[in-house]
Order: structure tokens, then sequence, then C-alpha cells
């Protein structure tokens, strides 16, 4: 795996959709104060913390991307993985944030001034969130990072955000005076739920949840010459960092070298035929016979 091509690739992305993100979230946020709404400004707000989860990022990126040694001889990538606990916990920040100005939005009773001018606003900003959200999951993907594929969550979830603040300047032109506020709760909510999502997938790459079908992994490496079964699969890590480690039962009137042999060939299957395996332990034990058996 060659770090540092992949961490120049996610800081590229991160620049960028940082660029973006600062511009729509000033936006935002400087519009909504004008005209007096808080669906619009909480959307504001909502999309510069996914510029400040970009600052954040840059420093994350560069410690995860360094080569494993001595200390950490399984890498740095769970930098990447605890970083993208921040994310969560910013969106949690930014769902609180949401609630508390809808109430105060909801019981002041002051009415939004925003006109139609607010719709192009919106759906302009809508535009560059729906753009940046699908080009950061795609290179998220492409790059095998988990904190492009949370962040671009995070912006997608400014699409929903926005797209309800939308329904709810309609509501208001209407004659519904607290859509505003209301549409803010419903904003703050799926923010939240969000955070929650990401904080689920998070915490099982930490916890060293399996990633691999156990059974899969197992017909592959019977089908292998030499190897009679395997036994004790385990596999841990995030998308493109996964370790396995497993037993492969061989004839026990094989060589050593033999059996060494057999180990490098499992290894080489598994590491080039399975996406994302960067390493994998193979323990060699031989098999027992039922005429072996006592």
């Amino acid at each position: 795996m060659d770090y540092s091509l992949r961490s120049i690739g996610v800081r590229k992305v991160i620049l960028i959709t940082l660029g973006f993100n600062l511009l729509v979230g000033l936006t935002k946020i400087i519009y909504g104060m004008i005209v007096n709404s808080v669906a619009i400004m909480s959307d504001g707000i909502h999309t510069l913390f996914d510029g400040f989860n970009n600052i954040m990022g840059l420093v994350g990126i560069y410690y995860a991307s360094r080569t494993p040694d001595e200390k950490h001889p399984y890498g740095y990538r769970k930098f990447e993985t605890v970083l993208t606990i921040f994310i969560g916990v910013m969106m949690f920040f930014t769902a609180y944030t949401i609630f508390h100005r809808a109430f105060e939005s909801f019981i002041s009773n002051q009415p939004s001034t925003a006109g139609l001018e607010a719709f192009l606003v919106m759906l302009v900003t809508l535009s560059v969130n729906f753009f940046v959200s699908a080009y950061e999951r795609k290179k998220g993907l492409e790059l095998n990072s988990e904190f492009l594929v949370a962040d671009a969550g995070y912006t997608r979830s400014d699409v929903y955000v926005t797209l309800g603040v939308i329904a709810g300047l309609i509501l208001a032109r209407l004659g519904f005076s607290k859509a505003d506020p209301i549409v803010g709760m419903i904003v703050g909510f799926i923010v939240a739920w969000m955070g929650v999502t990401i904080f689920r997938n998070t915490i099982a790459i930490l916890v060293d949840e399996s990633v691999l079908d156990s059974h899969d992994i197992m017909e592959r490496v019977c089908a292998i010459d030499g190897v009679e079964s395997c036994h004790k699969i385990r596999s841990r890590g995030p998308e493109g960092n996964v370790f396995i480690d497993l037993h492969v039962q061989v004839d026990p009137l094989i060589s050593v070298n033999d059996g060494h042999e057999i180990a490098n060939v499992v290894k080489k299957d598994l590491k080039t035929k399975i996406s994302g395996v960067v390493d994998v332990v193979v323990h060699i034990e031989p098999v027992t016979k039922p005429e072996d058996k006592p």
C-alpha cells in the first residue's frame, strides 16, 4: 500500500470540499440572519461545521498516513477512524445548536422575512452540497477512506436539511407561521440520526468487529492444494485496511518447508483476490486424521 499517495489523494479531496463548505455555509448564515430565518441559519451552521470537520481531517490524515513502525506494526490507520468519531460528536453538537435556535424562534414568534430570492439561494447551495457529497463519497470509496465517507454523509445530511428548509419556506409563504422553527427541529433530528449512524459504524471498527465472511474465506483457502482444512478465521479493520489471521491444517507428514510454502500460497491468494486485505497471518498445524485418534 502506498501510504503517501493515498494521503495526498485524501487531503486533496478534503481541501476541495473545505472551500465549497466555507462558501456555502457563510452564504446561508449571512442570508439567514438578514431575513431572520432560523431554518436557513441552522442549515448554514451545519455546513460550516462540515468545514471545521475538513480542517480537523487534514490534521488527522497526516498522522493516519504514516507507515507502520516498531511501535505501531499495524500502522496508524485507526487515527482516521478515531477522527471519524469527532464528526459524529460534531453532528450531535450541531443538532443541539439547531434545536436551541428553533426553540427560541418558536417562542419568540418573530416571522421570517425570506422572499422569493431565498429559494434561489437555497437551490444554488443545494446543488453545491449535492455535488460535494457525491464527489467526496466517490473519492472516499476509491481511496478506502472511512473519514471521507463519513464526512460525505455529513455533507449529504446538508442536502436533506436544505430540502427541509425549502419545504419550510414554501409552508411559511402559504401562511403557516410556525413552519420555519418546526422545520428547524426536523433538521435537528436528521442531523442527530446521521451522528448515530456514524458512531455505530465507527465503533464497529474500533472494537474489531469481523469484516469478512469467514465461510467464504474457508472455502477459498480449502480449495488450495495441500490444505486439508482451516478454522479460527478472524478478520478486522476498516475497508481497505483489513487484517486476517487463520489456522490452516495440512498433512502432518509433509516437511516444514512444504508447510511454509502452503502458508505463503494462502497468504498471497487472500491478499490478491480479496480487495482491501493488507496482511494475512497463517498458522500451520497438522490435521488429525481419524486413524490417528486413540
